[in-house]
């Protein structure tokens, strides 16, 4: 777990039309950080079906609802916007912006792909850039964040091109489907900005549905990527989330929380090979995996755990009225040893199959 977030709260700030808006607060933080949870991010990171354009128009209304809460009636001055390429371009932040009624001034592009052998990152790359620079800039960026290497080296090439050409930035607004770790990333980039550009306020970070954990092993199931692959364990996960997860538990049971968001919207087939191959390993390893033990790893804590324990696990402590929450995710340990895994993947197996003979 992130020390930064051991000692954080979720603490509901409202609710703007369909999407609840919640802050992330901790006494040690630098940055703003927020969670939020709408029924199209809700439906994108349970189910893996969700995918192309449809993924997309799924974090409009919550990205657009949050540009709203930064910027009453569009007030605060033209934003920039980075794009992070490819999987930045999945994040509909230029039309929030315009929704919003926020000029977007320019648009900016960096490329950096994972050099991955083995389900294993071994490199980053940069291939291209292209930057206008000009002071007092405030740039807004989506992408996804798990152990944040690719945010880390594309900042450091943008702040240094700043820098070089006589530009600053102002802050920085982002939008992620991400981790704990990009909490640790943005606490020490604003620290490092802010000896470059003394103005620098900082970020204002949005997190879809939650602050996840990423795997640092294989898991329950032995077959999870660590580092690549979201969690919810020592997590900060939207109730609204859980709960609808709850209401679609085998969703619990997934890869991760999003897969790859690049294949996901721009290649679809490897998207569901994947969501495939993973599903058939749990089909094929099925009578080597302790059910309760994997529920008890989705959830992020184990069987018996009290109502005030959980609270405090989940960052709950100043939210009140989920009590039903924590009886359905008690009712699912219960009788976690009962779940028949081999008859679960088969199932998914069949249906992705079913889906994916549309793409190939």
């Amino acid at each position: 777990m992130s020390e930064r977030i051991q000692d954080a709260r979720l603490q509901l700030v409202g609710r703007l039309e369909d999407t609840s808006l919640y802050a992330l607060q901790a006494p040690s933080f630098i940055n703003r950080y927020f969670v939020l949870s709408s029924p199209g991010t809700r439906r994108l990171m349970a189910f893996p079906e969700v995918v192309g354009f449809d993924s997309y128009l799924s974090m409009l209304p919550a990205t657009t609802a949050a540009l709203r809460h930064l910027f009453p009636q569009g007030r605060g001055g033209d934003v920039d916007i980075l794009t992070i390429l490819r999987g930045g371009l999945n994040y509909p932040v230029e039309e929030a912006c315009f929704r919003s009624g926020i000029r977007v001034r320019d648009i900016h592009f960096v490329s950096c792909e994972r050099i991955i052998e083995d389900h294993v990152i071994t490199g980053l790359e940069i291939k291209y850039e292209k930057l206008r620079v000009s002071a007092g800039r405030t740039l807004v960026i989506g992408d996804i964040i798990a152990t944040g290497d690719t945010l880390r080296l594309c900042l450091d090439q943008v702040v240094d091109r700043f820098r070089r050409r006589g530009g600053s930035i102002r802050k920085i607004v982002f939008f992620t489907v991400g981790g704990t770790r990009a909490i640790d990333l943005m606490e020490e980039k604003t620290l490092e900005i802010r000896k470059i550009f003394p103005d620098f306020e900082g970020f204002e970070c949005f997190f879809y549905e939650g602050v996840f954990s990423v795997y640092e092993d294989h898991g329950a199931t032995g077959i999870n990527v660590p580092d690549i692959d979201f969690g919810w364990k020592d997590g900060a996960v939207s109730p609204d989330f859980r709960r609808y997860v709850m209401e679609h538990p085998y969703s619990l049971l997934e890869k991760c929380i999003i897969y790859d968001g690049g294949a996901r919207r721009y290649e679809i087939p490897v998207h569901f090979h994947e969501a495939l191959e993973y599903w058939e390993g749990v089909w094929g390893r099925a009578d080597r995996i302790d059910p309760l033990a994997l529920v008890e790893e989705k959830l992020g804590y184990p069987r018996g755990t009290s109502y005030e324990n959980w609270l405090h696990i989940n960052h709950f402590q100043d939210l009140s009225g989920w009590e039903d929450l924590w009886r359905l995710e008690a009712d699912l340990l219960e009788h976690a040893d009962a779940l028949s895994l081999e008859t679960i993947a088969l199932q998914r197996i069949n249906a992705i199959n079913t889906i994916l003979k549309q793409y190939e």
